[in-house]
């Protein structure tokens, strides 16, 4: 390998298929005779459908059928799929039971959109109403689930009472993050295609092909073999398009009752009601330590809200058992059942709003220590994993922690709050620990090298629009020593070598040693196919002494003896010369702890007259493993970081308490940052080695950027003014 293509800032090469309409996405697929569905919600938190008035919208023009619970299909695999852990209950109608308000309950199907929509306005329902529990004080506490059959969150280490109770110094607070909801730029959308009653096609907005076919399969009692799955372009997806959701299952139902091709596009109302939110959390934190500033015991607890059947949890004390060195920790969560839908993974999970409560917990321990907040944090540094006492796999983060606050110019930040001002303006500044843990699945490609000299590459991985066309690309390129531009990478459809979901900033990693093996078989076949025929400038050469560059083959020793890859197929009048490569996590990877890590040094100035809060200057440091594309690598931490920001400062999904409906459902209520909101974002990677964590090298960064900033920004918050907001989003009413 060359390592010549990995690393540079290669621009992305699905770029100009995206700005010139080219790339489809799924709403963008339209078939021959294809029907337009439309979803009616509940109007009721907790109910049962009594009855429902149909008849008008069936005889609605274009109207080719009117699902209800009472005509829907039964799912053969309901109660199969129901076992699985994490999953949400699929409410398609299955039978009349309302659990939240927006939930579907009919869906109309007709010959185009718009007469759908105005046939679905016909729909009227009666309800028998129930008690809804919308108050988090009246909902019914249980104990956190585990996830993906994992053990429920916790962690016990030393004794935190006795230690607490000794302690020199001492902290404590309640934090809280609210409901918020991923609203990705493109609308979750589903095809669906019976192309014969045993064989299904969906184009579906998706972030795991595989993931999708292999819980339709369970869901409908069909083999996974007869489903085929495409996503080949995401715009965004956040976490809310991992799991299979209630739309995709009725555009299935509603294609083989119909006997057409069915779309069901969702409305940006609906996706605020039914995809999935980071739910609400609240956290308390107890923290401890020596008059030095060493943390002496560290207690974690907390609560996160949950629909009433489902089973998941926002595992959000999982990095206060692995971040900071404490000999005594306790972490503990809890789910609040409530009348509203499930909740799901959104970038950061767990991380995320764990890192918000954990990150301002130590700067109020800086501040009664009087100790600078960073310096706290390299005082507690965790040399090895203190939760697991693994060696970390690397770890870079004291060098995150020197360059990033160099680059600030952090050295000159006065310890006192409100030490800092422009007119009557406040500054201050404020910084937070990222981290993430590195995930890998198992994932396979296929390289060919065909007859033309360029080279087709293929995984089913999906690319979320984060660039993993791109980075993919540029590791098949570089093992198959050919230009990038002669390298089409085909990903996102379940008939292609198995690809991993892409969620937990695993994509990259995971896919990555897979498409090497491949196309560096693929290049050795090609030397060996050389070196082996007469009639080849190279033949009868050791295999060592042949090298490639450019998509030629030549001699180590005189270059100008060699030739191309094409020249060399067409003697051999061969279609192409195959490579295959797989990849898993191995054994002795479990032996270490790896995680990405990183320091964000956040500036902000507050008008107290006002109230307002704006972010000035953003510098974040980051410690990730290789860096495979300098350009797409710095965009997904900085849109990391302003997610972040929205986290901090404007994102909170609101319910009506009285009927549960979700108030803020469009982008004019639930405000996501904007240009005007985020300044230029400095972002730096610390240069890391990891020889465990996989065959690459590489740390997934979709998420890490996120974590930590919130707290951040509520620190800087705090050191500008001298007051503490432990309750996000830090909106104006919170600081005047």
């Amino acid at each position: 390998m060359t390592n010549k293509l990995m690393g540079p800032p290669v621009d992305r090469v699905d770029g100009r298929l995206k700005v010139t309409g080219q790339a489809r996405y799924a709403a963008e697929h339209t078939l021959p005779n294809t029907a337009y569905a439309v979803i009616v919600q509940s109007t009721v938190a907790r109910g049962t459908v009594l009855r429902m008035q149909t008849a008008e919208a069936e005889q609605a023009p274009g109207v080719l059928a009117v699902l209800t619970p009472r005509n829907t299909p039964k799912l053969a695999g309901l109660q199969q799929y129901a076992a699985i852990s994490v999953l949400p209950r699929v409410t398609a109608m299955q039978d009349s039971e309302v659990l939240y308000n927006g939930q579907p309950i009919a869906l109309v199907v007709a010959d185009s959109l718009e007469r759908a929509t105005h046939a679905a306005s016909l729909v009227t329902t009666t309800y028998v109403e129930k008690p809804a529990t919308l108050d988090l004080k009246k909902a019914r506490i249980e104990p956190a689930p585990g996830i993906f059959g994992g053990p429920p969150p916790g962690h016990v280490r030393g004794d935190v009472a006795a230690a607490l109770k000794a302690a020199a110094v001492r902290v404590e607070g309640t934090y809280t993050t609210p409901a918020e909801t991923h609203n990705p730029m493109e609308p979750h959308a589903t095809v669906a295609v019976w192309d014969d009653p045993e064989h299904l096609t969906l184009y579906d907005a998706n972030q795991g092909v595989f993931f999708m076919r292999q819980f339709l399969s369970v869901l409908l009692g069909m083999p996974q073999e007869n489903i085929r799955v495409l996503a080949r372009y995401i715009g965004g997806g956040f976490g809310c398009k991992a799991l299979p959701w209630a739309h995709v299952v009725l555009s299935i139902l509603a294609a083989k009752h119909v006997n057409r091709p069915v779309k069901l596009v969702l409305t940006r109302r609906q996706m605020n009601m039914q995809v999935g939110y980071r739910p609400f959390t609240e956290q308390k934190v107890e923290l401890a330590a020596s008059a030095k500033g060493k943390l002496t015991a560290l207690r974690h607890t907390g609560q996160s809200e949950l629909s009433e059947e489902d089973s998941f949890a926002e595992l959000f004390t999982g990095v206060s058992g692995m971040l900071y060195a404490c000999p005594n920790v306790t972490t503990a969560q809890q789910v609040a059942r409530l009348s509203v839908s499930t909740p799901t993974f959104m970038r950061g999970p767990g991380e995320a709003p764990g890192t918000f409560a954990l990150e301002s917990a130590l700067d109020e321990l800086a501040h009664a220590l009087k100790m600078d907040p960073l310096e706290v944090r390299r005082i507690n540094h965790a040399d090895t994993d203190p939760e697991h006492g693994h060696p970390w796999s690397s770890k870079s983060l004291l060098e995150c922690y020197r360059t990033g606050a160099e680059r600030f110019g952090w050295a000159k930040r006065p310890l006192a709050p409100r030490s800092m001002k422009d007119g009557n303006v406040l500054i201050g500044w404020g910084m937070a620990t990222a981290t993430f843990p590195a995930m890998r699945s198992p994932a396979a490609a296929v390289a060919r090298v065909m007859p033309d000299g360029s080279a087709l590459v293929q995984c089913g991985a999906s690319d979320l629009g984060t660039g993993a066309y791109t980075v993919l690309t540029q590791v098949a390129a570089d093992a198959l020593g050919m230009a990038v531009g002669k390298v089409r990478m085909e990903m996102g459809d379940s008939l292609l070598p198995l690809g991993p979901l892409a969620g937990g900033s695993s994509t990259t990693a995971s896919a990555s040693p897979a498409v090497q093996t491949a196309a560096a078989e693929a290049r050795k076949k090609l030397v060996q196919l050389a070196v082996a025929d007469k009639q080849s400038p190279l033949s009868g050469l050791a295999e060592k002494d042949v090298l490639v560059e450019d998509g030629r083959l030549f001699s180590s020793k005189d270059k100008s003896k060699g030739e191309t890859y094409a020249q060399l197929l067409a003697r051999q009048n061969l279609p192409h010369v195959e490579g295959k490569g797989d990849a898993a996590p191995k054994p002795e990877e479990k032996k270490y702890s790896s995680h990405a890590f990183g320091a964000h040094f956040i500036e902000v100035r507050v008008d107290e007259a006002l109230g307002t809060a704006r972010i000035s200057r953003v510098v974040t440091t980051m410690a990730a493993g290789r860096i495979l594309n300098a350009k797409t690598a710095r965009s997904q931490i900085s849109g990391g970081v302003i997610f972040g920001l929205g986290m901090a400062l404007t994102e909170e999904t609101l319910r009506d308490p009285r009927s549960g409906r979700v108030m803020t459902a469009d982008l004019a209520d639930y405000h996501v940052p904007v240009q005007a909101d985020v300044p230029d974002i400095d972002v730096h990677f610390v240069e890391e080695k990891d020889p465990h964590v996989n065959p690459l090298g590489i740390k997934g960064i979709g998420e890490v950027g996120t974590t930590g900033v919130a707290a951040a920004v509520a620190n800087a918050i705090f050191h500008a003014t001298g007051k503490r907001v432990r309750d996000l989003p830090i909106t104006l009413d919170k600081l005047l």
